[in-house]
């Protein structure tokens, strides 16, 4: 789309401010309904229409939710970039000051107006799964805390002595793990209650080695497979993906992954690639073979990784359940 102007948006827990780029005028609103729509009034006020601005800010997890549901609410062109993005096109800053980042906001989306993709309507199934997910995360670690330090006291201490501690822990063990299974239940009625969530998570399940919290931190990602283009690029963005690193005549290595990455994703399409040898028999023997031959063990999970996440996207991209072919061999 040809947008004819672009403003950036610094947005912080209790107030935004923004710079439209044109004009370059700046202006502080609060970060609520009452403040947005002043925002919204000011905007109007400026020589261009709606329609042909782009809003652009980070992604600042609940702090940005208000505006992003805003912005969707009166169909206006918005883009959430990555931070990592908006930072290194600054180039050499110093200091901090949210006037400043608010037009280097802007100016980063004008100077790329023409190559940005507007940010696509959120959905808010997706965004009530991010905040179950993440809550049950957090209680999971808790959880792990209570144990580990409940396992650690009984190996030491007399269990005579410390029966009330290790009774309050154990029943706090126990009340977290109930929460964690309402927020299981709680995760699989909102998939439930959207027919394309529904249809995503049963096709990602067909495939061996794939469980429930990977499907579901996959939906999460990708905004149910809209956000990533091809398997490719969702490689690419939790980190393997291998890259080539050569220069010149002197500078020739191996092909290798990259660090900039979705960390957590990471892990779980590890944990999935690492089941997946144990219990999918044609990966089973694919890792064997490689194996048998020298090659390196690190580098054969991590095909085996892009297999996982190429074979999750070809069953979304074909609406049909994986065929395990080995069965008719």
């Amino acid at each position: 789309m040809n947008f004819k102007n672009v403003i950036g948006i610094d947005i912080s827990k209790n107030t935004i401010d923004v710079c439209n780029h044109l004009d370059q005028k700046n202006d502080q609103f609060s970060n609520s309904k009452k403040g947005l729509q002043n925002f919204y009034l000011w905007v109007k006020s400026s020589k261009n229409e709606i329609e042909d601005v782009l809003f652009v800010y980070e992604h600042t997890g609940m702090y940005s939710h208000l505006i992003t549901e805003f912005l969707t609410d009166k169909e206006c062109h918005y883009h959430i970039a990555p931070a990592l993005d908006i930072k290194r096109s600054m180039g050499i800053t110093r200091g901090k000051d949210d006037v400043i980042d608010a037009k280097r906001i802007a100016l980063y989306g004008y100077r790329l107006k023409d190559e940005i993709t507007p940010t696509k309507s959120y959905s808010k199934s997706i965004t009530q799964l991010k905040s179950l997910m993440s809550l049950k995360a957090k209680l999971i670690k808790q959880r792990a805390a209570y144990k580990g330090t409940l396992s650690e006291q009984k190996n030491i201490y007399k269990t005579k002595d410390f029966k009330i501690i290790f009774e309050v822990q154990e029943k706090m063990i126990h009340y977290i793990t109930k929460q964690i299974k309402t927020l299981e239940y709680q995760i699989l009625e909102v998939i439930k209650s959207q027919e394309a969530l529904k249809q995503s998570l049963k096709l990602i399940l067909s495939i061996k080695g794939v469980g429930m919290q990977m499907a579901t931190t996959m939906i999460i990602a990708t905004e149910n497979f809209t956000k990533f283009k091809n398997w490719r690029k969702f490689a690419s963005y939790c980190g393997v993906a291998p890259f080539p690193y050569q220069s010149g005549t002197s500078v020739k290595g191996r092909n290798k992954v990259s660090q900039l990455a979705n960390k957590k994703i990471k892990v779980l399409i590890h944990m999935c690639s690492m089941v997946a040898i144990q219990h999918n028999p044609e990966m089973k023997k694919y890792y064997e073979r490689r194996i048998e031959i020298g090659k390196n063990k690190m580098s054969t999970i991590n095909i085996i990784r892009n297999k996982l996440i190429a074979r999750i996207f070809a069953v979304i991209d074909r609406q049909t359940p994986y065929v395990d072919t080995m069965k008719f061999a």
